[in-house]
């Protein structure tokens, strides 16, 4: 496979699991693909951060670098959990979002999909595994919306 037929792949597969135009938004500019011992690419770094890894799975799970490229390409609510103030300490560190505080949802969500957790004005908190539907998200007062993969850190 080429590195053209391999980016190609790379941006149908965001494309397809994160909407129009993530490929393009994902994989811009310069970039540093890691390999398995077969060759398949299994992370996908930008020079500010890792963007991506591709499971075995075929899915992608977002870096923090990843999920501030997504919500500059993708409109609101697309791949987002917004929680609210009380989350918002935590979530920055890395842990949970639980239901109770989710204040906002892309409709779309389903348990399983990677997402982006932000706050108000689109701030990026962390991204992980949506773990409930939207409907179950905003509904249940009690459960883990999000499992947190990484945490975005202290504001720059």
């Amino acid at each position: 496979m080429t590195d053209l037929d391999e980016t190609a792949r790379l941006h149908r597969i965001a494309d397809y699991q994160f909407g129009s135009g993530a490929g393009g938004a994902l994989f811009a500019g310069e970039l540093c693909v890691e390999r398995s011992s077969s060759g398949r690419p299994v992370q996908v770094h930008a020079p500010e951060g890792r963007l991506v890894s591709l499971g075995a799975d075929g899915r992608f799970t977002l870096g923090i670098t990843g999920g501030r490229r997504l919500l500059e390409a993708l409109d609101a609510p697309t791949c987002r959990v917004v929680v609210g103030d009380e989350s918002k300490p935590f979530v920055r560190e890395g842990k949970n979002a639980f239901a109770k505080f989710v204040r906002g949802i892309d409709p779309a969500i389903r348990p399983g999909d990677e997402v982006c957790v932000v706050h108000r004005e689109d701030d990026l908190l962390g991204v992980g595994r949506a773990e409930l539907s939207a409907e179950a998200a905003i509904d249940f007062e009690t459960g883990m919306a999000v499992k947190l993969r990484e945490g975005a850190g202290e504001p720059e």
